[in-house]
């Protein structure tokens, strides 16, 4: 009965582990090796590149006033000429994460955006939300919902001593997960801008 009890707890973990490697998180394992090996393809077979940037510059151009407190030049942002250039940005947000699978350097991927009026960059102002001591802490939640799911990453912020959660939004395509939004952007960047005005406060 042991042997029989140990043989089923086997096969037991083998499926959780297995439903795991196969479920959103393990897609979003899947697509961190994909940039430690600077593997492009794979990266956007679990991360929808296009879907994710066009999605941050839409929640990027509805906080303007958080864009102002972040980066020299946001005031542009306020005025309005960022959603005008919606589609431009969301083409240079594409080659900025491109660049960054390819060389793994923030540096690079931001001199990869194209000079423009507006001079924001995705992974500058990804920078000052997670600052580059940032650590992942672990997956926080998981939450499926038919083909869609919603993952909760945990990740520290040194520089503040607190944590912050990305929730990012997957969708199933056949035999894996892919990731296809940051569901709270927007969020993260109030947050970024209040944790900086408490810091220069103290």
């Amino acid at each position: 009965m042991l042997l029989v009890l140990l043989l089923a707890l086997a096969a037991g973990g083998y499926y959780y582990y297995q439903s795991l490697k196969n479920g959103p998180s393990g897609a979003l394992a899947q697509a961190a090796a994909a940039v430690q090996t600077h593997d492009m393809a794979t990266f956007e077979k679990y991360v929808d590149v296009t879907s994710v940037t066009n999605n941050l510059v839409n929640d990027i151009a509805g906080q303007g006033s958080a864009i102002t407190s972040l980066i020299p030049g946001g005031q542009l942002a306020v005025a309005g000429t960022l959603k005008l250039l919606k589609p431009t940005l969301a083409k240079a947000a594409h080659k900025e994460v491109q660049r960054y699978v390819e060389t793994g350097s923030l540096q690079a991927a931001a001199e990869a955006a194209p000079k423009r009026l507006v001079n924001i960059s995705l992974t500058g102002l990804a920078s000052k939300v997670v600052n580059p001591d940032s650590e992942f802490k672990g997956i926080k939640y998981t939450r499926e919902e038919g083909d869609n799911a919603f993952v909760g990453i945990e990740v520290s912020q040194p520089k503040y001593d607190t944590t912050m959660v990305v929730e990012v939004k997957m969708r199933r395509r056949g035999d894996h997960w892919q990731m296809t939004q940051v569901t709270n952007a927007g969020e993260l960047l109030s947050q970024a801008v209040r944790l900086e005005k408490r810091r220069l406060l103290n």
